[in-house]
């Protein structure tokens, strides 16, 4: 992918309707997956998608969230946006992960979480806290991949992890260009000029060690040319295992304490 691209280019391509999605990785990267559903206290959030997936015989939790292609897909996803019991059943899934010893693998892919008044009414502020909490000190591996946009603290919610990588036109940042924008200038039109401000690229992140790792995009990426991107990631997450298998439940979380202490 060409280095003369801006912020803002790499913005509109993280969002392109055509960029594959959490449930297209899993498919590339995994042998097998099953999904689970709900999160045991109101519904299934169709912005959250997450269950039991396995690389040979080394088996995985996997949490992604889930945008959609047409308008129907999206009204079922909520376009990416997750509520409540979605944060709530992604948590579900971790706890169940540390039970049984499996490392957690989460996709990232979203503009922020759902913002709506009755996200509020469930609790949307306390179901991201919560993740935020628990995650801290879960006593399994947890690996997080930004694959398209990672938006404000709907992402962090899934990002707490041992590793943080991104794909080389994700986008990672604490709300989205228009909004930094009306916020600093008062003016959603200057999103380009807030998206070079803001650092949000991965080469940025990288650059100032808030990630570990980008892989490189065949261009334009898409579900027909997946294949590549996927199995660098797969070779990635059998590699990231590797490194942490020796490691006790201990270092696990110290090593996820200190990277975010470091920042």
């Amino acid at each position: 992918m060409s280095s003369e691209l801006t912020a803002w280019d790499r913005v509109q391509i993280a969002r392109g309707k055509e960029r594959p999605t959490s449930l297209d990785y899993i498919g590339a990267i995994f042998n097998k997956f099953m999904e689970l559903h709900g999160d045991r206290l109101c519904r299934d959030d169709g912005a959250i998608v997450g269950g039991l997936a396995a690389i040979d015989d080394v088996s995985f939790t996997v949490i992604g969230q889930q945008k959609g292609r047409n308008l129907k897909e999206n009204k079922k996803r909520n376009y990416g946006m997750p509520c409540p019991e979605g944060y709530r059943k992604a948590l579900r899934l971790m706890k169940q992960a540390e039970k049984f010893n499996r490392p957690i693998i989460c996709f990232i892919d979203t503009p922020g979480a759902y913002c709506g008044i009755e996200a509020e009414e469930r609790g949307q502020g306390e179901a991201i806290a919560r993740n935020l909490f628990e995650m801290s000190g879960l006593k399994v591996p947890i690996l997080s991949i930004v694959i398209g946009e990672g938006g404000s603290g709907g992402a962090l919610a899934l990002g707490v992890s041992n590793e943080v990588w991104m794909l080389e036109n994700s986008t990672y940042s604490i709300l989205s260009p228009e909004g930094f924008a009306s916020i600093l200038w008062k003016d959603s039109k200057r999103a380009n000029e807030a998206a070079e401000v803001m650092k949000i690229t991965a080469d940025d992140l990288k650059n100032m060690k808030i990630i570990e790792h980008v892989f490189p995009e065949t261009e334009p990426l898409c579900v027909e040319n997946i294949d590549m991107v996927a199995a660098s990631i797969r070779d990635g997450i059998i590699a990231f295992v590797t490194r942490y298998k020796e490691k006790s439940k201990e270092e696990i979380v110290a090593e996820r304490y200190k990277r975010f202490r470091n920042m």
